[in-house]
């Protein structure tokens, strides 16, 4: 199993950026895909990026497409969401999720949860 651990959220003005950062500890960091989900006050867990094991392929939720990047560094155990343009309505706690070989793109898929880290995004 993978344990998880975030970093790097704050609040930021619109329109300005975040870089979170997700450490990974276990054996199977690097052949697991990864991914980032939010939760909004009041709202369901909903899925935000996702990463194959080696980073060659990536996925988004529409409402990110264009603004977030996911990427990974599996010598250093860490995969990451840079966060661009950012809007009122990205304000949520950001979770990092570890799945299988599947990138993990539903709750179901998720394996292991990080504990979260609070983005706030001022207007």
């Amino acid at each position: 199993q993978v344990q998880l651990v975030e970093s790097g959220g704050g609040l930021v003005q619109a329109g300005g950026s975040l870089r979170l950062s997700c450490a990974a500890s276990g054996r199977t960091f690097s052949s697991s895909a990864m991914g980032w989900f939010r939760q909004a006050p009041g709202k369901d867990r909903e899925f935000g990026a996702a990463i194959s094991w080696r980073g060659l392929s990536t996925y988004y939720a529409d409402s990110v497409k264009g603004r977030f990047t996911i990427s990974r560094d599996n010598a250093k155990n860490t995969v990451y969401l840079q966060m661009n343009s950012l809007k009122p309505e990205d304000t949520a706690v950001y979770y990092c999720a570890a799945g299988t070989a599947v990138p993990p793109r539903t709750l179901s898929q998720v394996t292991s949860w990080g504990q979260g880290t609070q983005v706030t995004v001022s207007s």
